[in-house]
């Protein structure tokens, strides 16, 4: 999915109802979010939807076939849309319909049909004008929309705040949850079975990552595996939370409203198998006299308070009050994983000693920092804890110190991910210090498999290529062996006369370009050793840890040849459309008989790149690039992983991971801050990749901060012409 085209065509939407509807921010973020939430289930819907008609025999009345389909949806990781609340129907909708009681009466046939959403869908699509709402539909029925996967709710909800200034979650510390951080809390803890919490649930993005992680890595089903229980303060996000959960199939029973910090859930404290969380940081105010009584060595306070506030008496920073309620709802084998504000693994005073505690219990079991600009409307670190009641005697004296700052990947200027494989890579040293060394193994495995993969692809995309290039060849050369200064030359103006000489240049140059063999031999040898390379993969035993090595030899070789061949094919293409261009504009070789313009117009299109914006397929230059860079991108990703653990063991990496023991925790005074520990990674060549990923970043940023500054050049502009009359 292209998020940030999806956000343009949001916003879009949004824009329409600011620009041309009377309703506030407030009034209509919610309906918003509630075409959001139908298109999203039609997505899903139409997902599963033909496995379930295929199972059921072509002569069934169509009045059984619908009570079969609906049959059909349960247990299924999707929601069944009566026909009424179907995406295609509101669309097609003639003009004049009244839309918004069409609308309405969607939302109340799926709460017909899902009971537990009642009151959560949003009404009073009636208030919006017809036209404006006809309008917003098609928005939402756009492609960039309708291919939208995934847990998107958290991350639309988070940009409509930070779109409309909505500033009154962000200023209460809340921050929604980045799917990088879900995905890596669910990695690591592996919530697949028991009961479930999230006292700060937020929009369910947790519970939504819970449910792919047991359908996509235990291969079960979610609802038979686990019970969700979520807590929020926010009406608005429990109904978020409900509509995310509903859509994707999961029970949402279990969500309530309630402030976690006074609204204990006594039933489920030291009973949870799992908690997860991202709760609001460093919040200040917490009223003490309401959680004192929660000090106790079996309630959720078992370490005592935090420090408080010298003039309120309030609680001065509720962080550590966080850290013990995720720590006292976990039974005795229990795990938690949660999003930390950076400061808190370091507070002192009675932050401290209660972290001190906690270290004791020997329950500590991961520490990993995050860099900046995971948050989606806020620029900051912070840092997920890990808790493991269950955790093997060998590695209670000891927590596992990652520090995954220099880990990420660029999206823009603002927002930085995880991508599949860097997840995979952090998760990989957790598996090492658990003992799991076979994971470890296939997934390496799984990287040599998937450049075997693009290693096939190749010839074939490289062939299309240079047919691409030859194609353009044909009419460059007509061209150049047929037109006549006389036809180029006719009713032009005397300056503008094309001179023998610059014809001849352009003869020169297309000849040149048709001797080189450079690039035809380097082709050559490139498939010599794809071709090899693939053989030494086939022959391997990807089960063997020693073969892999034997075999990464290998790939590391053809790593290099890959990136230098796209390098190669790349001025290829942007010599033969100089080429082009040189004939057209300079020579004017569209008035030339000789000239093929269609031809080589189809030519350009196949060794240009496709406009992602306007959602353009991919082109033949896009097809083979990818390819190449796909094969280095994962032998890089084997490469990343032997090169810290070569023996497919854990082993301290300076910069980036370490087990520290209790006894060097207690020396830092209690510091659970991984940069203490791991120290600074050994200086090294710049790695193209993460050069080219900084580059990127550079560019993202000077892209938007060009663009905010046209907007303010244009905002003072109108003001200047305001203030002159």
């Amino acid at each position: 999915m292209n998020v940030q085209q999806l956000e343009n065509e949001l916003w879009e939407a949004a824009d329409q109802l600011r620009a041309n509807s009377k309703l506030t921010a407030a009034e209509y973020s919610m309906p918003v979010l509630g075409l959001i939430f139908l298109r999203h289930a039609d997505n899903r819907f139409k997902a599963y939807l033909p496995d379930i008609e295929a199972d059921i025999p072509p002569q069934v009345p169509a009045a059984q076939r619908e009570a079969l389909i609906k049959l059909g949806f349960q247990g299924k990781a999707a929601i069944y849309l009566p026909e009424a609340a179907r995406f295609d129907r509101i669309v097609s909708l003639p003009q004049g319909a009244k839309v918004g009681e069409i609308i309405d009466a969607a939302m109340d046939a799926v709460e017909a049909e899902y009971p537990v959403l009642s009151g959560a869908l949003p009404r009073g699509y009636a208030a919006f004008e017809p036209d404006l709402l006809a309008e917003l539909v098609k928005i939402f029925d756009r492609p960039a929309i309708k291919a939208a996967t995934g847990d998107v709710f958290g991350r639309i909800y988070e940009y409509f705040l930070n779109k409309f200034a909505m500033s009154g979650a962000q200023e209460g510390g809340e921050f929604f949850t980045p799917p990088s951080l879900v995905r890596m809390i669910v990695n690591v803890i592996e919530p697949d079975h028991g009961l479930v919490l999230d006292p700060a649930c937020g929009s369910a993005g947790m519970f939504v990552q819970t449910g792919h992680f047991i359908e996509d890595v235990r291969h079960a089903v979610v609802n038979d595996s686990v019970t969700f229980h979520g807590q929020e303060k926010s009406d608005t996000n429990t109904k978020l939370a409900r509509m995310n959960l509903v859509v994707h199939g999961l029970d949402a029973s279990n969500i309530r409203q309630g402030n976690t910090f006074y609204d204990q859930a006594e039933h489920l404290i030291g009973q949870c198998d799992f908690v997860m969380a991202n709760p609001p940081f460093n919040v200040d105010g917490v009223d003490t006299k309401k959680v004192e009584a929660q000090v106790d060595e079996a309630g959720r306070l078992p370490f005592g308070l935090p420090g408080t506030n010298a003039k309120t008496g309030a609680i001065s920073n509720a962080n550590s009050l966080w850290i013990q309620y995720f720590y006292a709802y976990l039974n005795e084998t229990g795990r938690a994983g949660f999003v930390m504000a950076s400061s808190a693994s370091d507070a002192g005073n009675k932050d401290r000693d209660i972290r001190e505690q906690l270290v004791k219990t020997g329950h500590v079991d991961v520490m990993m920092a995050i860099g900046n600009k995971f948050f989606y409307t806020r620029s900051l670190p912070c840092t997920l804890w890990f808790f493991d009641k269950g955790k093997p005697q060998d590695l209670q004296d000891q927590v596992l110190m990652i520090d995954a700052r220099n880990v990420y990947h660029v999206v823009s200027a603002r927002s930085h991910v995880f991508t599949d494989e860097q997840l995979a890579n952090l998760n990989a040293i957790v598996w090492l210090y658990r003992g799991e060394r076979e994971k470890f193994v296939a997934l390496v495995a799984r990287y040599q498999r998937q450049v075997d993969d693009w290693l096939a692809a190749i010839p074939e995309r490289i062939e299309a290529d240079t047919a691409a290039v030859q194609a353009l060849a044909v009419p460059l050369q007509a061209f150049a062996s047929q037109a006549t200064l006389a036809e180029l030359n006719a009713d032009q103006a005397e300056d503008a006369q094309i001179s023998q000489a610059q014809l001849d240049a352009f003869k020169a140059e297309l000849a040149a370009a048709q001797a080189d063999t450079h690039v035809a031999d380097s082709i050559a040898a490139l498939l010599t050793a794809c071709t090899q390379s693939r053989a030494a993969i086939a022959q391997a035993d990807l089960s063997d840890h020693a073969a892999q090595v034997a075999l990464q030899a290998t790939l590391d070789a053809l790593g290099p040849q890959l990136k230098a061949t796209g390098k190669l094919l790349e001025a290829r293409h942007k010599q033969w459309l100089k080429l082009l261009d040189t004939a057209e504009k300079q020579l004017r070789a569209r008035q030339s008989k000789a000239f093929d313009g269609k031809a080589a117009r189809d030519a350009k299109r196949a060794l240009l790149a496709a406009d992602s914006k306007k959602n353009e397929a991919p082109t033949v230059r896009d097809a083979v690039l990818d390819a190449l860079k796909q094969a280095a991108y994962f032998i890089h990703q084997a490469h990343w992983l032997h090169s810290r653990f070569p023996q497919a063991l854990f082993e301290d990496v300076p910069g980036l991971c370490k087990a520290v023991s209790i006894d060097d925790i207690a020396a830092n005074d209690y510091s659970l801050t991984p940069g203490r520990y791991v120290g600074v990674a050994a200086a090294a060549e710049d790695d193209e990749d993460d050069f080219a990923e900084t580059l990127r970043g550079i560019h993202a940023e000077l892209a938007e901060l060009n663009d905010k500054a046209v907007e303010l050049a244009g905002r003072i502009a109108g003001n200047f012409e305001e203030l002159l009359g």
